[in-house]
């Protein structure tokens, strides 16, 4: 899921909260899924339609591993990186400088919520992570 909340009347929120990467980097799935929970588990005690959250990245970049044995013969046995594509392991998010990777909204009022959500979801991420607060007119 990379919507969650109201979102049919995300227009009418006017307390936002950004979560933007400093550094370029890959951010596996997983990573992704538990930064959602974690901002989830916070916004959901306001109600199903008081919050707006989203995933602005998707992991679309396949991660792949080439196994090598150890122990005794492996040597023999293995081919070392001759014909070393390797098995897809798992799918990552390639995420430039200054990219957007999370953003929620609510009603001013709730703004403290929006900002624990975000900060316990930055925690996941495996980059180094800026929060910005937007409060629209």
């Amino acid at each position: 899921m990379f919507e969650m909340g109201n979102t049919k009347e995300k227009d009418k929120f006017r307390a936002w909260v950004h979560l933007y990467a400093i550094e370029p980097g890959n951010i596996r799935a997983r990573s992704l899924e538990a930064a959602r929970k974690a901002a989830n588990y916070v916004l959901k005690k306001l109600g199903r339609n008081a919050y707006f959250l989203k995933i602005c990245v998707y992991p679309h970049h396949v991660l792949r591993e080439n196994k090598m044995m150890s122990g005794a013969g492996a040597d023999r046995v293995q081919k070392g990186m001759r014909l070393a594509f390797g098995k897809p392991i798992e799918t990552a998010a390639h995420i430039r400088k200054e990219t957007l990777i999370m953003e929620a909204a609510s009603h001013v009022e709730n703004l403290e919520h929006l900002k624990e959500a975000i900060r316990r979801a930055s925690h996941k991420i495996p980059l180094k992570t800026r929060i910005v607060v937007e409060v629209k007119k």
